[in-house]
């Protein structure tokens, strides 16, 4: 276990609590960033922030990535020997609308991050990349040796960006990091712009069901105890050189520097209308569905290879998407009564 707290940033958002609270449940000391903006509701982010107020060995610093500054004090004044980087802007629709907050968040914020890791002697960086990074690529599963040169959004490029970022902080500062690859995470305490919270809260207000490329999206639906789990067996294992890479014949997974990707998925696709069916199962209510066209920035099919996950920590995602629904709609429900 480090000694020192451990910052969480994005502790506010949805994998960010979860990934606090489970520190939190273990005795570790958590210091959590956040600065609750409204992409959306922040009532959600308060409510989040209540829970993990009830553990004593966190505490919530509000603060802006972006702020070069405040970040730059904050990270003096703990010196965190782990840094668990989940704050983002999120979203691949929005950043066809808002541009500018992707750049401040994902880009400045970052950077700000690196530095403060550079020069306050932080020993594992673990931080938040996406599916969204495999862009144009049509061969699934999607494998982290694949290259992933054809983002098809800002989003997913920022998240490149991101993985280009820490690596060349990993060559040039010996920094630990590891990058993450996160597939469609749901669960309870989730994000009100994401399918499962979407078609839920449509379904029990009897509003229809809106289903992009005609209801002919596969999705890996990826529960959000099982990338909490992988998270934290991540901790006390930082990213180390691979003895084996090569560049004559690069692997895009590892590096002769400190540097690691890997995907966090369930590797069980299933189709958005499957979705729309264990929701109806567990709500007890008729959708109506509504076919729409393909957006702009989406993808039709996501699956994770998570065998080199696997091998590093021993662990996969697992939790059936059937389980996972009723828990969620569980929750909602509960939420929203409260």
């Amino acid at each position: 276990m480090p000694d020192g707290p451990i910052l969480v940033t994005g502790a506010a958002g949805f994998i960010g609590y979860h990934v606090a609270r489970r520190l939190a449940e273990q005795g570790r000391a958590v210091v959590g960033l956040d600065n609750l903006n409204a992409y959306y509701n922040p009532a959600l982010k308060q409510a989040r922030l209540t829970e993990l107020a009830t553990f004593p060995s966190f505490r919530f610093e509000r603060a802006d990535l972006a702020d070069r500054d405040r970040m730059a004090a904050l990270f003096a004044a703990h010196r965190f020997p782990v840094v668990i980087h989940l704050a983002a802007q999120a979203g691949v629709r929005h950043s066809l609308t808002e541009p500018h907050a992707y750049a401040d968040a994902n880009l400045t914020g970052f950077l700000n991050v690196l530095e403060g890791c550079r020069h306050h002697g932080c020993g594992n960086l673990i931080y938040a990349s996406s599916s969204s990074v495999y862009g144009g690529n049509t061969r699934v599963p999607f494998r982290t040796s694949d290259n992933v040169d054809h983002p098809v959004s800002l989003y997913g490029a920022t998240k490149k960006a991101n993985e280009l970022m820490a690596h060349a902080y990993a060559h040039l500062f010996a920094l630990p990091a590891t990058g993450l690859r996160f597939f469609t995470v749901y669960g309870p305490w989730g994000r009100p712009d994401m399918a499962v919270w979407l078609f839920t809260e449509a379904i029990l207000g009897g509003r229809p069901v809106r289903l992009f490329n005609q209801g002919r999206m596969r999705r890996d639906f990826t529960y959000v105890d099982d990338v909490t789990e992988a998270v934290v067996r991540l901790i006390d294992k930082p990213a180390t050189p691979d003895p084996a890479w090569s560049g004559e014949a690069p692997n895009p997974a590892t590096s002769f520097a400190p540097w690691r990707v890997y995907n966090i998925g369930n590797s069980q696709p299933v189709v958005v209308t499957e979705l729309v069916d264990l929701i109806e199962r567990a709500t007890g209510k008729r959708p109506v569905r509504e076919l729409s066209p393909m957006q702009p920035g989406d993808v039709t099919d996501t699956c994770a290879d998570t065998s080199d996950l696997e091998q590093a920590v021993g662990f996969r995602p697992a939790t059936p998407l059937a389980e996972g629904v009723g828990r969620f709609v569980d929750w909602y429900r509960g939420y929203r009564r409260a």
